[in-house]
Order: C-alpha cells, then structure tokens, then sequence
C-alpha cells in the first residue's frame, strides 16, 4: 500500500459498518508456567494450545506456500499473552533502516489486539493497537496525528518481547515467539496512564494476526491474515482502522 492512502483521513464510519464477516474464535490457554520467549517453544504448554492458520488474503496475490504460509498459536498468564508463529517465508526483506518508515513494506508480523472487544474505529487512537513487529524486533503502530495534523508513528517497544529464527528443519521456516502486555484504551504517549491490564479466566478479547511479505520490491507483495474481510469499495486492508474486522481471543480458565 502506498504511504499516500495510509495517510488518507479517516473514512466516515458508515461506510464501515457492513464489514464484518463471520468471525474466528481463537482458544488461549492459561500457561502455569510463562514460556520464554527464544524461538524455541519447546514449553509443555503450546502443546495444549490448538494451531491456526495465517491464510486469508488482504492483499496482493495469493502467496506459493513456499512464499509465505504460516499458522500460530496463543496462551496467556496473568500478565502477558504469549504468541508462537511457525512462518515459512523464502525470502527475508527489510529495506528501511528507519523503524518508523514504511514498515508495513518490509517483512512483519502484525498482531492486532482490542482489549474489551468494543470494536470501533482505532486508526488514530488506543481503542485498538497494531502491533507490527519487524524483523529487529521492534514493534510499530499508529497514535493520534500530532497538532499539524501529520501522523504519528509510535515504537511501542515496551510493550513487546518478541525473538524469531530460522530453523534447521523445514524449509525457510521460522519460529517466532512473541510476549504481549494488554493495554487499555487509556494508554497515553504524552501522559503516566494505567492502561496496562490484568489478564483473567474467561476474557475476551479482538484478535487478528498478519504478516507482510516482501520479496525484494519498493511494497509489500502479500499481505495475509488470519480472517477473513469483507472488502469496503474493493479495499480488504481495514485492520489498521477499525477493530470491527477482528476475531475473538477467548482466555481459557485456569485449569
């Protein structure tokens, strides 16, 4: 995607209503003990936790499962979540040292969080975060645009953990294990807030994993996620701007 549409002011909400398709509920069981977070994932725990896959296209082409496919998992404690990604991508790409620059171009994961699951627009607010977590590890969303009106694009590095490698085994497969705070909609840039947020037994909330994925070009080729968007005017990118595309994250009770 251009960074000129990125930019475009945001659409009035009517036109995003009618966007929802049938949802993924996603199972995250509670983790008695955290997983580190190594790329290794050899924690008893991703083993109670059920695989989904990364597989609906938002846009570009359809990937080769050589390209790109992927699939991953969920668990949480009281004071993270936690996330694996098995991603297999033949082709590594990061063009632009600057984080904050044209990072939905290079190769990310992006995972998508709303924490009471009101849904809404959060394009230039904390009603939802995207978390797009490139290959150095740091982790890129949008805040509210500065008083000019220019956007402002946040590291959030505090909020996420996140380790990835290439595995031996597999072709061009990558293990990516990843540790999420929960922040609220109260979460300021400019002010202390208390926007971090206790996980519980029984909580739900949105939830949608990405990955852009870039051979080499000046864009993004691919960019696929884990549910399926009913386009608006042709255009199935709508994450970004509204939570209402997301899935349910639903935390397991202690057992």
């Amino acid at each position: 995607m251009r960074l000129e549409k990125h930019l475009k002011p945001w659409l009035p909400l009517v036109l995003l209503l009618p966007i929802s398709m049938t949802s993924s509920a996603y199972e995250a069981p509670f983790a008695v003990k955290e997983p580190i977070i190594d790329a290794v994932a050899d924690e008893a725990v991703w083993q109670q936790a059920v695989w989904h896959d990364i597989d609906q296209l938002i846009l570009g082409q359809q990937p080769s499962a050589e390209d790109f496919s992927g699939r991953f998992k969920v668990v949480w404690t009281k004071e993270h979540l936690y996330l694996l990604a098995e991603i297999t991508d033949d082709i590594l790409f990061d063009q632009h040292a600057d984080p904050l620059k044209s990072y939905w171009d290079d190769d990310c994961l992006e995972i998508f969080i709303d924490e009471d699951h009101s849904g809404g627009e959060h394009q230039f607010n904390f009603n939802a975060f995207a978390y797009h977590i490139a290959l150095d590890n740091q982790a890129v969303d949008i805040g509210p645009n500065y008083q000019d009106g220019q956007t402002q694009f946040l590291l959030l590095n505090q909020h996420v953990e996140s380790r990835w490698q290439r595995q031996s085994e597999g072709d061009n497969q990558i293990v990516w294990e990843v540790r999420l705070e929960v922040h609220d909609a109260s979460f300021s840039v400019s002010e202390a807030s208390n926007s971090r947020v206790s996980l519980t037994d029984g909580k739900t909330m949105g939830f949608m994993l990405a990955y852009c994925d870039n051979d080499g070009s000046k864009e993004r080729e691919h960019f696929v996620g884990s549910e399926a968007i009913k386009a608006v005017n042709g255009d199935k990118n709508l994450g970004y701007k509204t939570a209402d595309v997301f899935g349910e994250l639903r935390l397991q009770a202690k057992p």
